[in-house]
């Protein structure tokens, strides 16, 4: 596999280049049609070719953000860090630089790879660029802090940069973004002081805020300063939402499976609709609590309450099979994510394989490895080749023993 972005794919990304548009234009595919292809697309290689065919004719950022995003995120899995500093640099010559949403995926681009110096250099190239700032880029840099894990530059660029820019203030969203560094950080105390601060400069607090805040006391353990907030947010007629309401289930899933079930009928009274989040935290539940078959109710029930199986489900649902013994059940689920290309982690299909093989269910065993095998690229692969050698199902290899054989000098 080629370990840097292939020239004709440079070519094709700069709207500098005559040539390019044309291939484009003859080549291209809808946005919806890339993020379809993309999202089951771990070929960095590949998913830059999709990427690439996406026609220019999509002006707004928003519109090809997520597919630019999913690229990134290919590449990165591949520490492919100069290809990725190429591809958005390719970026900087597009006309639409100019237009703040457009730089601002950029930044954001940057962030998620974890290349934040990379970030602070675009948003500092910005008047050079012909580029107005404002609270848009602004809380783009402060999200690549976020996305890049340097939660402590969050305050510091918070602080600096209204100071050093006149045009840049922060905004609801700004606030919101300093909290999350904070409670990332684990520090959900800090992100209340923040809170009252936006309270005291009566700038909105919004419920994505409060929920940042509760998630933060939940996993510290911290249940009392967690429902002191949840009280606080009904009392000030606070929006909640799903997502507030997930939070709040996601503590329970240890505790008895009723709490959860009357949380997520609370939510359906409120005319909030319980999504596969907050069903997995149910099955989950039900699992830890040793009620498999009610759990894999919830799984089977998904479509009846339109919601889909996401990859956590799939995960949650092989792990506890396999740890119950019902290694075929576990295949069988396997069998149903990579259909809907939703396929659990290395870890957890371990445990199948494992399982597999020990049962004497060696073909299937071989299939999965076969199917994981198609669905990544080499470079992802190097645990897989070690189980299937331990394993002993490289071929013309019958068991372990063998594997160990085949490895030895004969003299």
């Amino acid at each position: 596999m080629s370990s840097s972005i292939p020239l004709r794919h440079l070519r094709y990304l700069s709207t500098t280049t005559t040539t390019a548009t044309t291939a484009t234009s003859s080549s291209s595919i809808s946005i919806s049609q890339a993020k379809n292809k993309l999202r089951t697309e771990y070929d960095p290689d590949k998913a830059l070719e999709i990427y690439s065919s996406v026609s220019k004719h999509y002006s707004s950022p928003s519109s090809s953000r997520y597919a630019q995003d999913l690229t990134i995120r290919r590449l990165a899995m591949s520490r492919r860090f100069s290809d990725i500093e190429s591809l958005i640099e390719s970026h900087k010559t597009d006309p639409k630089i100019s237009q703040e949403p457009f730089l601002s995926t950029l930044i954001r681009s940057y962030g998620i790879a974890g290349m934040l110096d990379h970030a602070i250099k675009t948003f500092q190239q910005m008047d050079q660029l012909g580029t107005p700032r404002s609270a848009i880029s602004f809380n783009s840099l402060l999200s690549a802090c976020n996305q890049s894990r340097q939660f402590d530059k969050v305050p510091q660029l918070f602080d600096e940069i209204p100071k050093k820019y006149g045009g840049v203030s922060p905004n609801k969203v700004s606030y919101g973004i300093l909290i999350k560094s904070y409670c990332e950080a684990g520090h959900p105390e800090k992100g209340i002081e923040i809170l009252r601060e936006m309270e005291r400069k009566s700038v909105e607090v919004t419920a994505v805020t409060f929920t940042t805040i509760l998630n933060a006391f939940y996993k510290k353990g911290k249940t009392e300063e967690a429902e002191k907030l949840w009280c606080e947010m009904m009392k000030n007629g606070c929006e909640l939402d799903v997502a507030s309401y997930n939070v709040r289930i996601s503590n329970l899933q240890g505790g008895q499976p009723q709490k959860v079930k009357d949380l997520i009928d609370d939510m359906s009274s409120l005319g909030l609709k319980p999504d596969t989040i907050s069903y997995n935290y149910l099955m989950t539940c039900y699992c830890k609590n040793g009620m498999l078959d009610e759990g894999k109710k919830v799984y089977e029930g998904l479509e009846g309450n339109a919601c889909s199986p996401n990859v956590a489900t799939f995960r949650t649902l092989v792990f506890y099979l396999c740890l119950n013994g019902l290694y075929e059940q576990g295949y069988k689920v396997f069998k149903e994510s990579v259909r809907l290309h939703k396929i659990p982690d290395f870890n957890t299909l371990k445990h199948l394989v494992e399982g597999l093989v020990k049962n004497k269910k060696t073909k299937e065993a071989k299939g999965l490895i076969r199917t994981v095998k198609k669905k990544f690229p080499p470079n992802l692969l190097n645990a897989w080749k070690k189980l299937e050698e331990e394993l002993g199902l490289v071929s013309g290899l019958t068991g372990s023993g063998e594997a160990q054989k085949a490895k030895e000098p004969t003299g």
